[in-house]
């Protein structure tokens, strides 16, 4: 597959979530894709709202884009996702990697969620690792990339790559890799595949928290740049001192706000599970007690 052709990107950031989604598409074909976009969720009230889906597809009309795909690099703990919504209005089909069958299994018991289908089937389409796909003229290549969950993928598009959770900005570092099914060892394996790829390819996150000393948020760099300056894999740190910073790192975290609510709605494809007989949605909460009856018996 050629990687000659470049793509249209704009970036759509949700401070909130500190998430960015991207709209992707051919200028030839006006065909285009959103990647990653954002439900608005307000978790104190268990309101949802369209507003930042809307955005992005308004500026896509305005783009006159026809929307293939919806493309999630991994099922998402820190928001919740606007892929149904997007397909709803345009019949893009959603697609995620193929080893979200792998995230549904491990979180299927924790939630308590016997009407979870474990085989992927609410995504229209589960992509393997190298597959290759169009948006318009654009080829697309799938990029494997496990670690800070099993099912994460990067989107190669031309010079570009879309990483998920895998890399953050150089001066931030890296993805968390202790949820459930995540592995540092994995993590950073899958950096150093992104990583071998050209040094001029631009990287595009999925997140910024700006690092300390930093006054704006920012979302893209470049292989090079990450190769040099990355706090946690610049050249010269090896894979085991990785894994040791990473594992202590991680066992300092909170969980992100919107982990309960986000992975059981994103491992269905973004859908919140079915109405009860009085027609409200609910979502589960597990609920652990840190000392012996502290709930009751």
């Amino acid at each position: 597959m050629a990687q000659t052709l470049k793509a249209e990107i704009e970036a759509f950031f949700d401070e909130p979530t500190h998430t960015v989604s991207y709209l992707v598409w051919d200028k030839a074909t006006r065909h285009g894709a959103i990647i990653d976009p954002v439900l608005d969720y307000d978790h104190s009230a268990g309101e949802v709202d369209n507003r930042s889906v809307d955005a992005i597809l308004a500026r896509a009309g305005v783009l006159g884009l026809t929307l293939e795909w919806v493309l999630e690099t991994h099922a998402h703990a820190d928001h919740l996702s606007g892929a149904p919504y997007i397909r709803a209005r345009t019949g893009a089909k959603v697609g995620i990697g193929e080893h979200i069958r792998d995230v549904q299994r491990i979180f299927r018991p924790i939630f308590n969620l016997p009407d979870l289908k474990t085989d992927g089937s609410d995504f229209d389409h589960l992509f393997a690792d190298g597959e290759r796909f169009q948006i318009g003229s654009l080829g697309v290549e799938v990029i494997h990339t496990p670690g800070h969950t099993p099912a994460c993928v990067s989107y190669r598009i031309g010079d570009a790559v879309f990483v998920g959770d895998t890399l953050f900005m150089p001066d931030y570092g890296t993805a968390r890799a202790d949820f459930p099914g995540g592995d540092a060892r994995q993590l950073f394996r899958s950096i150093h595949k992104l990583l071998a790829l050209p040094p001029h390819t631009r990287l595009f996150m999925c997140h910024d928290y700006k690092a300390p000393g930093r006054d704006v948020f920012a979302w893209e760099t470049t292989v090079e740049a990450e190769r040099q300056a990355n706090v946690h894999v610049r050249e010269g740190i090896s894979e085991d001192d990785f894994v040791a910073m990473r594992e202590k790192r991680d066992s300092t975290l909170s969980a992100p706000t919107l982990l309960l609510p986000s992975i059981q709605v994103n491992i269905r494809a973004g859908k919140f599970p079915p109405a009860e007989h009085n027609g409200v949605r609910y979502l589960q909460i597990p609920v652990t007690a840190k000392h012996a009856g502290a709930i009751g018996p």
